[in-house]
């Protein structure tokens, strides 16, 4: 066949001698053009994964915030080694099943693969490639793992355990703040100097360095989280991390700090303490659950917590806060009528406990 469809060319071999047969099959591949199911067959399409993925997040980037940029462009890297040098158009069903099976052998959670492949969708889309491919790729099920709100000799034991090392100080001081001010592990490798004013006693979260808009906020700071953010400073001042754009939790590379670059984490560091406090799988995100559960706890109202976690709806609220049963139990307790002095709620409940 050899067709010109929106100003495209396209110029396929229909595999067939029978002139009827390769007329209905010329007619079915231009229902596929029409229905986007084909492809492109311009200069576009014939692009790598890699030269694509820079377009695109270029583009991107005139639209996005610079964390969103950031973000997405860390998670092509994935996708530029398994994928960079195939062409658009190439790039099949079942090689995005193979990319979902090699990244779950290497550890990663459904969720960060959904996440890498989703980006990839986006990108075949600009290029559309992906309506030929929608229908055989699936996204891997969602089974995120439910936060995790530690006991008060829990909570207190992993503080008392992340003293007991120096090597610790980092984690320790970040697990703190995120247990004192409800702060995301990426709002705190995301902190400059200049966000912290311990005169005023208050972190300054900016709109870039957190998830979404309502993430930025000021957040006053107690005395826990004062003495560890003085105990991160200090520690700044001593490597020569001094300027107000230099970041709180600097990066550091082969024993070199480069303070105009964010530290990537404390992983390691928080693996080894959860495991020596017994709290092996506790993850650095359950604190700020931790945090907001506390507050939901002592009686705050919604609005003052979203306003210090930075929510944006109830439901997020919900997610985040976890009231113990025994909580609950006591809330409800308070809407109970009371009885006559001769009813005893102990007899009513005889021979109703199952056995």
């Amino acid at each position: 066949m050899d067709d010109v469809v929106n100003g495209i060319r396209y110029r396929l071999p229909l595999k067939t001698t029978n002139w009827q047969e390769a007329n209905r099959l010329e007619k079915e591949k231009l229902n596929e053009i029409a229905g986007g199911k084909a492809g492109s067959h311009g200069k576009s399409a014939s692009q790598t994964l890699s030269i694509a993925a820079d377009a695109f997040l270029e583009e991107r980037q005139l639209h996005k915030a610079p964390k969103t940029y950031t973000t997405e462009r860390e998670r092509s890297r994935a996708l530029r080694k398994f994928f960079g040098d195939i062409s658009l158009r190439r790039i099949t069903a079942e090689q995005i099943v193979a990319f979902q099976k090699a990244r779950k052998a290497k550890g990663l959670a459904n969720k960060t693969v959904n996440l890498e492949v989703a980006l990839l969708r986006q990108i075949l889309k600009r290029y559309k490639q992906w309506n030929r491919l929608a229908d055989d790729v699936k996204m891997l099920p969602k089974g995120s793992k439910p936060a995790r709100v530690l006991t008060v000799e829990e909570k207190s034991r992993l503080l008392e355990t992340s003293r007991s090392k120096p090597a610790w100080l980092v984690a320790r001081c970040a697990a703190v703040l995120a247990l004192n001010t409800t702060m995301r592990g990426c709002e705190l490798k995301g902190l400059l100097r200049k966000n912290v004013d311990l005169f005023e006693k208050a972190i300054t979260i900016e709109r870039n360095s957190t998830k979404t808009d309502a993430g930025a906020r000021l957040i006053p700071l107690n005395r826990d989280a004062v003495l560890a953010m003085a105990e991160l400073l200090k520690r700044c001042s001593l490597l020569g991390v001094t300027e107000p754009e230099h970041y709180v939790f600097p990066a550091c590379e082969n024993g070199i700090i480069d303070p105009t670059k964010p530290m990537k984490g404390w992983r390691s560091a928080w693996r080894t303490l959860t495991q020596t406090a017994g709290l092996k799988g506790l993850r650095f995100h359950d604190l700020r659950h931790q945090a907001i559960t506390e507050l939901f706890e002592k009686g705050l109202s919604d609005h003052t917590i979203m306003e210090i976690a930075g929510h944006v709806s109830k439901e997020m609220l919900a997610h985040y806060s976890h009231m113990p049963l025994n909580a609950k139990r006591a809330a409800l307790k308070l809407l109970e009528s009371p009885l006559p002095d001769a009813v005893n709620p102990a007899h009513l409940l005889e021979g109703q406990r199952p056995n």
